[in-house]
């Protein structure tokens, strides 16, 4: 089957994709992620994952100012020249890009490097790697255990 779009750039595979997006970042680890937004209020920490994964998995403490952007709409608030752009938006923003593990993060900042965001990147490993650096997280919202408080009187007695 022939290209549609003849003149559009071709990948042989998601793994080359990821390369040629990760080729235009520098991206950080965790820590260095932690200490660029502690050090410089501007650094924006843009957290792309969707609700219902940020409720299982945890997010990214608010004392270090995350932007929840979901990944649907980040170009459009992230871009300085879009109708619908937060206020933040601007060519020069730090924009440190974090999703679960380090994969869909590193093909939105290429995102924004494109739209001219030139100073945007992806935290390696993602939101695992925060956590997993003991760095501050708000702990994910855990489902009650409701076999315990429906259990019959004599089931709980025992």
């Amino acid at each position: 089957m022939s290209p549609i779009y003849t003149d559009a750039v071709y990948f042989d595979g998601i793994d080359a994709m990821l390369d040629d997006a990760r080729s235009r970042l520098r991206r950080v680890s965790a820590r260095t992620a932690y200490q660029e937004a502690l050090w410089d209020r501007s650094v924006l920490l843009v957290d792309i994952r969707p609700a219902a994964q940020r409720a299982a998995e945890g997010e990214l403490h608010e004392v270090m100012r995350p932007l929840v952007i979901e990944r649907n709409v980040l170009e459009w608030r992230l871009d300085p020249r879009s109708s619908a752009k937060i206020p933040q938006a601007a060519y020069d923003a730090r924009v440190i890009v974090v999703c679960q593990e380090g994969y869909t993060s590193s093909l939105a900042a290429d995102a924004l490097v494109r739209l001219g965001v030139s100073r945007a990147t992806d935290l390696v490993g993602g939101f695992a790697a925060w956590r997993q650096a003991g760095l501050p997280i708000s702990s994910a919202v855990t489902a009650p255990d409701l076999r315990s408080a429906h259990q019959p009187a004599r089931l709980a007695q025992a």
